[in-house]
């Protein structure tokens, strides 16, 4: 790394990238119905943190209300973001509703748990005005 930049706990290093992406997932519940509890949050926590880890991806932070779900993800290049999101919920789901089945049956039917669709925004880093100035403030060979 240049000598210039301080160490950042935040910025990966692989064989041959450099890297720090975060994205902020959000995730609600089939019909946007309201099954969890503090008991199930704390749980979805446990095993969304196992899914990342075998991702190699760090989940920063969790949290949640009654009816969704937030994430903060640290990620590496080689990570499909959809790829993640599909294991995230398929595997919380399924155990989910092994682990409190009476519960979730009140609030969720069928075969689904969560929603089809997700928020998924990425985040950290300088803001998009001030990278913008920066690559257009680079000294261009004439």
């Amino acid at each position: 790394m240049s000598p210039r930049w301080e160490p950042n706990p935040n910025i990966r290093r692989g064989r041959t990238v450099i890297y720090t992406l975060h994205a902020h997932l959000v995730f609600t519940p089939k019909y946007r119905r309201g099954p969890f509890t503090d008991e199930i949050l704390r749980r979805c926590e446990e095993v969304m943190r196992a899914v990342c880890a075998d991702f190699e991806t760090e989940l920063v932070e969790f949290n949640g209300e009654r009816d969704h779900v937030h994430l903060l993800v640290h990620y590496p290049p080689k990570v499909a973001l959809s790829r993640l999101v599909g294991s995230l919920k398929g595997v919380s789901a399924r155990l989910l509703r092994k682990e409190f089945p009476g519960h979730i049956r009140q609030y969720l039917w069928g075969d689904h748990f969560w929603s089809p669709s997700y928020f998924a925004a990425s985040c950290g880093g300088a803001p998009l005005s001030v990278i913008k100035e920066y690559i257009e403030n680079q000294k261009r060979p004439g």
